[in-house]
């Protein structure tokens, strides 16, 4: 019986790296950080600090890898985060607008303040 492997729909991810977001379930929940790594291929973001999992290594002398236990960030999906805008320090969505010039910019769903400098 042969395994075919799904193909899941692409998720559109209108976070990007540097935005500020904060975690809004699992055991990371109410945790904020800035998105290092988006994986829309995924739908998936890397968050600082958040999500932090262990990888055994061994050690490779020809790569110059140590061995042991490392710490690092795991990707999240995207949704069990939310960006964190504006000047009251609150989680929104994401929403677009086209400005007068004919730029499309992020804006706060919540405040309508526009997130792209």
């Amino acid at each position: 019986m042969a395994r075919h492997r799904v193909e899941r729909p692409r998720i559109r991810i209108r976070l990007r790296k540097n935005d500020l977001v904060e975690v809004i379930t699992g055991r990371d929940r109410g945790k904020r950080g800035k998105v290092l790594q988006v994986l829309p291929e995924k739908g998936r973001v890397v968050v600082q600090g958040v999500n932090f999992i262990k990888r055994h290594t061994r050690p490779n002398p020809q790569r110059n890898i140590k061995g042991g236990v490392a710490e690092r960030e795991a990707a999240l999906h995207v949704s069990n985060v939310m960006v964190v805008a504006g000047e009251d320090d609150r989680r929104t969505r994401i929403g677009s607008k086209t400005l007068s010039d004919g730029k499309k910019v992020r804006v706060s769903r919540r405040t309508g303040e526009v997130l792209d400098k």
